[in-house]
């Protein structure tokens, strides 16, 4: 698909509680109720799309280098028709959520509200932007479900554990956008532990999964043999990623920027043996970025130091994502790169490389590098021995 076929999409707005759609597929689990409750939604525009699976497709968002205002103006035409449950009830509607969820294909939908869509201008950082929604009085699914015999062999494997089932998936060319989804609407894992989870936390948690399934791969492999730098900037993010030639560690450095001037600062670090806890500071951006330099470095069958600056600047007007982070490190890394020999010299590079683009000197980031600092400490102890 081009940019210039997504005029395709216009729909009218919706003034019936009873509609014809099709669902990209995609389910939305909120998160604002008071936990065990959740809000379930089906997501889908307000008459059929024959390519309605661009509205929630993120990567192929990326791929075809769509503008902040384009990306709303996609999701603006999904309505989330939802209803209140518990995690771990059983109902119909919750089961014909789940096979919508399941589908590979769009499901061709009929759809009954009780109150017109309403307008919300709440955006999340974590997920996907939806501005309208309803409550779902009930829905029927007018076709037979397209669902992959992979995903229904973990589906009905309910001996597999989730993170067995996600990676399984995911080695299967199953991209991690649709693997959180089953993750969310309770299709994976052992019986007992199956339940719905908030779309926002199973966001990270796939994201967290696949990147410790693919650390303990390239944690085998030879280090790097040299300093390598990539850049991107997609949507308003820049994005400064250098690989160092170690053991692999992971530093992630997340600052907003307005009128060229730092505004905030958050960051969060990882050595060779891992975290322990939740990266707090940085939340689902840190888990994305790790699984785009993961990805990588597994392609190159290569392990290293990850040190990591990413600037969101003012024209990131709007939140549309965790998956933006996820997307901007790919791109970044599917870059042509830059290549040194010593640390000195990729530092500095780096360091005037971000005063050309940004304005900003971050010399001072160099100096609170918890991994550059350990980086630094190892050599000099080397050279001691």
């Amino acid at each position: 698909m081009r940019r210039d076929d997504i005029q395709f999409f216009k729909t009218r707005k919706l003034e019936e509680l009873d509609f014809l759609s099709n669902s990209p597929p995609s389910v939305f689990i909120g998160s604002k109720l008071k936990y065990p409750n959740v809000n379930v939604g089906i997501l889908s525009p307000s008459q059929p799309l024959k390519q309605v699976e661009l509205l929630n497709n993120s990567n192929e968002w990326t791929s075809l280098n769509l503008s902040i205002n384009q990306i709303l103006g996609l999701r603006n035409q999904l309505i989330n028709s939802r209803f209140t449950t518990r995690v771990r009830m059983s109902n119909k509607l919750t089961e014909k959520s789940q096979e919508i969820g399941m589908a590979s294909k769009p499901t061709d939908l009929e759809i009954n509200l009780e109150k017109i869509p309403r307008y919300s201008k709440e955006l999340d950082r974590i997920t996907k932007p939806i501005s309208l929604s309803a409550p779902l009085k009930n829905i029927r699914i007018t076709e037979n479900t397209k669902i992959h015999t992979k995903v229904d062999k973990v589906v009905s494997d309910t001996d597999m554990k989730a993170n067995e089932a996600i990676n399984y998936l995911y080695n299967n060319g199953f991209d991690e956008g649709f693997l959180q989804q089953l993750l969310t609407i309770g299709s994976l894992g052992l019986k007992k532990n199956r339940k719905l989870v908030p779309t926002r936390w199973g966001i990270t948690a796939t994201d967290d999964i696949l990147g410790k399934e693919i650390m303990k791969e390239i944690k085998n492999y030879e280090k790097i043999n040299e300093h390598i730098l990539f850049f991107d900037k997609y949507l308003g993010n820049y994005y400064f990623i250098l690989l160092i030639p170690e053991i692999f560690s992971y530093e992630l450095f997340e600052y907003g920027v307005m009128y060229g001037q730092i505004k905030g600062e958050s960051t969060d670090f990882e050595d060779y043996f891992g975290r322990k806890n939740y990266a707090s500071n940085s939340v689902g951006g840190y888990y994305s970025v790790r699984l785009s330099v993961l990805e990588y470095l597994r392609r190159i069958k290569r392990q290293a130091g990850a040190f990591i600056i990413r600037f969101e600047t003012e024209e990131y007007w709007a939140n549309l994502g965790v998956w933006v982070t996820r997307s901007c490190a790919r791109r970044a890394m599917g870059n042509e790169s830059v290549s040194f020999h010593s640390r000195e010299s990729a530092l500095d590079f780096m360091r005037n490389f971000i005063l050309n683009k940004t304005r900003i000197d971050v010399g001072h980031v160099f100096k609170k590098s918890r991994l550059l600092n350990y980086v630094k400490e190892q050599k000099g102890l080397k050279e001691f021995l």
